[in-house]
């Protein structure tokens, strides 16, 4: 599989259906993979992609480059990538919130903000009791419309993400209330907690820790959340283990499947990878650059956009986002 995906020309060839760079794992996963429908790479010369966020209001899709300290447009209807943000202060995360607006995470100003609808920023969140946050990683929002965000501080390690700056707080995860504003830490035993997400009926959070980017002996797996009453976290079992691969991003679909990110351990191991609800690997689509996140969109939000390393990948699978709007 890594001598195909190496040498495949990932911007002409002609690939031959089924594509074989989606494996199939358990029979679960068949229904997913559209045997007419081929990986394409939509757009390659970012540093590190990250942070898809889905407007299909725009028939668009923005994702973040963060070292190049900019937001890049991909247009549906005509392929062309644009930028849409520079400086973008080395946004990583975004998401959107219930009325639509773009949810960001800034890592060179340690806080995250939301676009409004007229073009204006608002500062959501850039300090907890007084202390500065430490770079916000990624963001999720609940139907409720409170905001759910991580933050393990990998813009304040290096310059070339963010600036090198002390951490002043623990590597949390926090909530910000829909009515106050006001944060609150539901879950504070992480190493570096990543990318997040709810099952799509919001009773549980799946959250991504990527210990192992900066200790041999932290962890690499994603978690799995009760959320009590909208408000709490309870449990936090391990819901998948990647190692030796590292997940960063993640989705669920209608059907409760997750799907994440994939990387770091090795050619064999870039992609995507598809687990059942129940935490079973089912299936993964192989990608030639480790892969830092991803989202659903489309017409139908059935087609999956993955961002990884230097480029921009799309796919269509028989599986509908749960994102909204």
């Amino acid at each position: 599989m890594t001598d195909y995906l190496l040498s495949r020309d990932w911007d002409r060839d002609v690939v031959p259906y089924p594509d074989p760079a989606i494996e199939i794992l358990d029979p679960r996963f068949i229904p997913y993979v559209l045997g007419t429908a081929t990986i394409e790479r939509l757009f390659t010369g970012a540093r590190w992609s990250e942070g898809p966020v889905w407007f299909g209001d725009n028939h668009c899709l923005i994702w973040s480059d963060i070292p190049n300290n900019r937001m890049l447009r991909w247009t549906e209807e005509t392929g062309v990538v644009s930028v849409f943000r520079s400086p973008s202060n080395n946004t990583n995360g975004n998401t959107r919130d219930r009325e639509g607006c773009l949810i960001s995470c800034e890592h060179d100003t340690r806080r995250v903000t939301r676009t409004e609808l007229d073009g204006s920023i608002t500062v959501l969140m850039d300090q907890f009791e007084g202390k500065l946050l430490n770079a916000p990683n990624d963001v999720v929002v609940r139907s409720d419309g409170s905001i759910w965000l991580t933050d393990p501080g990998y813009g304040i390690l290096m310059n070339y993400e963010g600036h090198l700056a002390k951490y002043e707080l623990p590597t949390n995860v926090y909530r910000l209330d829909p009515g106050t504003g006001q944060a609150t830490v539901v879950a504070d035993d992480f190493e570096k907690p990543n990318g997040l997400c709810f099952s799509p009926d919001e009773s549980r959070l799946y959250i991504v820790d990527t210990g192992r980017s900066h200790n041999p002996d932290g962890p690499a797996h994603i978690r799995r959340f009760d959320v009590v009453e909208g408000e709490r976290l309870s449990g936090g079992e391990v819901f998948a283990d990647l190692s030796p691969a590292m997940s960063d991003g993640i989705r669920t679909d209608r059907a409760g499947n997750l799907w994440a990110s994939a990387g770091w351990g090795g050619a064999e191991h870039n992609g995507v990878w598809c687990y059942a609800p129940d935490g079973d690997l089912i299936g993964k689509i192989h990608l030639p650059e480790p892969v830092a996140n991803l989202c659903f969109g489309g017409v139908k939000k059935n087609r999956l956009f993955m961002t990884a390393s230097q480029s921009l990948y799309a796919v269509y699978v028989e599986a509908l986002g749960t994102q909204y709007p």
